[in-house]
């Protein structure tokens, strides 16, 4: 079995992650000191994955997930498989026969603007859907991956952010596999962290969705969030190696991560 080992390349806000991360693996920040290790790229895979993925397997070493994992992620292939647990979703080629007129969630297949919630996030109309999409289309970071339209979706929401963002009642799983590392609340620029309330059922949920997300990625993250009926429903799912804490803690990732993988 290759010794793990974390490619940490994140930038001065992630410095206190560093150190935690530290108490439990060793930390790189330059992919030439990775010798014949299984290497979990902290904030350091992309934007060139595959190139990565290569250089490391020169230096016998492989990624906690292949770059064909990671695409099953990044391209919104997932959606396939996990269609029954998120809101209904079109690409630009379904987009021209969907039904439903609206309201969307208009994003990249991997990142959003939501910070622009309410100009380059949220379509009231498929007509401001198709508006949105243009000009995320012309966005450096979105355009490349494609757009989707997303089924917007009430949910149980606490406060309002900027520009109309709603913080609401999401949280943040991490797994390896099928074993869930740690979870914590999404929202960390929300003013009031108190408010988030995880249930059984949000647990069970994403226990029951990470089985079928395991078959297809190895360290993954699931957000999941409670609608305004309150029922829970799956957001997103994103490679481990590159998303945020949110309010995870970090000695309860990395202690997990250590013993599992």
């Amino acid at each position: 079995m290759r010794k793990p080992v974390i490619l940490f390349r994140g930038g001065s806000e992630f410095k206190a992650e560093q150190q935690i991360c530290q108490k439990y693996f060793s930390t790189v920040e330059q992919r030439t000191s990775c010798h014949n290790q299984l290497v979990v790229a902290r904030y350091s895979a992309l934007p060139f994955y595959k190139e990565l993925e290569n250089d490391l397997l020169n230096l016998g070493c492989q990624l906690v997930n292949t770059y064909r994992e990671h695409s099953w992620i990044a391209n919104f292939d997932y959606y396939d498989d996990l269609a029954e647990f998120t809101p209904e979703s079109w690409d630009d080629y379904t987009f021209q026969y969907c039904k439903h007129e609206g309201p969307f969630i208009v994003k990249g297949r991997t990142n959003s603007r939501k910070f622009d919630w309410d100009t380059l996030m949220f379509a009231p109309t498929k007509k401001d859907a198709v508006r949105i999409a243009a000009k995320l289309a012309g966005d450096s970071l979105i355009g490349p991956q494609g757009v989707i339209y997303r089924r917007y979706v009430p949910l149980r929401t606490f406060e309002l952010g900027l520009n109309g963002l709603p913080f609401t009642n999401e949280f943040r799983f991490f797994f390896l596999r099928e074993q869930c590392l740690s979870y914590g609340y999404y929202w960390s620029s929300a003013d009031n962290l108190s408010l988030g309330q995880i249930s059984r059922e949000a647990i069970e949920l994403a226990n029951k969705i990470a089985k079928v997300a395991a078959e297809h990625v190895t360290f993954f993250v699931l957000d999941l969030a409670e609608t305004a009926e309150g029922n829970w429903i799956l957001i997103e799912v994103n490679d481990g190696q590159m998303s945020g804490l949110s309010e995870n803690d970090p000695n309860t990732l990395y202690a997990n991560l250590w013993s599992r993988i």
